[in-house]
């Protein structure tokens, strides 16, 4: 009998990468009106830039276990003391912005640093500007929260995610937990993360399902914990080796398997 539902948040509930890439189009957008760049090309330069120097980082195999990704760290502010790695990003982050841009605009034959450091600046004030929730999730949440107790599982840094949550408020009531992975010191796929959890809600693993878009976080995890799992594939993604028990497109889909569990 199913009595709670762990839903991951960035691109399960919010629509985090609809959010970053407006956030690019907006700041690109004045590279093309100071230099006129073709704002798409210059956006992928500093998407290739920010992943070659974050990868660089002493801090990134920390940031691969907490799960938090270069454009997160374009934005983030990263004010955990409570770990060394979260430190040693917050002091790195700000050159780190500046270089993701100014190296972009390199590649785009463009040396002005000034420039890149005013972009920097500008990417975190649109990504705050621009909090997608996909439609449905406020719908499903409220029908859900009648008969279930909610958890939101998500990977990253507690600054960060709790800035996400921030800046969508209407989302937090929902959850009777909140677990980040930066507060518990390892995140998904690590089944100790999911038995953390567990623990918070005080259920049994055949008594929860993990519902999250990611193949290798949310869905291993859950295997890996002996959990039920509900892969939401909105963008019809391949498989991969990883199987989740229930595959939707959609959340409302949610409810049809509730109702199978419920008879089995």
């Amino acid at each position: 009998m199913i009595k709670a539902i762990f839903f991951d948040l960035d691109d399960t509930l919010l629509w985090d990468q609809k959010s970053i890439k407006e956030a690019f189009v907006a700041t690109c957008k004045l590279a093309e009106d100071r230099y006129g760049l073709d704002p798409d090309q210059f956006e992928e330069a500093v998407r290739e830039a920010a992943r070659n120097l974050y990868s660089s980082y002493e801090f990134y195999p920390f940031t691969q276990m907490i799960g938090i990704n270069p454009f997160e760290g374009l934005w983030g502010n990263f004010l955990d003391d409570h770990h060394e790695d979260f430190k040693k990003m917050k002091d790195i982050v700000p050159a780190y912005r500046k270089n993701a841009w100014t190296t972009g605009l390199k590649t785009m034959g463009v040396d002005d640093p000034d420039f890149g450091f005013e972009l920097a600046e500008r990417f975190p004030q649109e990504r705050k500007k621009a909090p997608f929730v996909y439609e449905e999730t406020f719908q499903i949440l409220d029908t859900l929260k009648e008969n279930y107790q909610l958890l939101l599982l998500t990977n990253g840094s507690p600054d960060l995610q709790n800035t996400k949550l921030a800046i969508t408020p209407e989302l937090v009531p929902y959850f009777d937990q909140i677990v980040i992975s930066g507060d518990f010191g390892r995140g998904k796929p690590d089944a100790a993360i999911f038995e953390h959890a567990l623990s918070r809600m005080s259920f049994k693993k055949d008594e929860v399902i993990m519902v999250g878009d990611n193949l290798m976080t949310d869905i291993l995890g859950a295997n890996r914990a002996g959990i039920k799992s509900v892969w939401i594939n909105r963008h019809d993604k391949e498989r991969n080796e990883v199987s989740p028990t229930y595959e939707i497109q959609h959340l409302e889909e949610l409810f049809r398997i509730l109702e199978e569990l419920k008879v089995q």
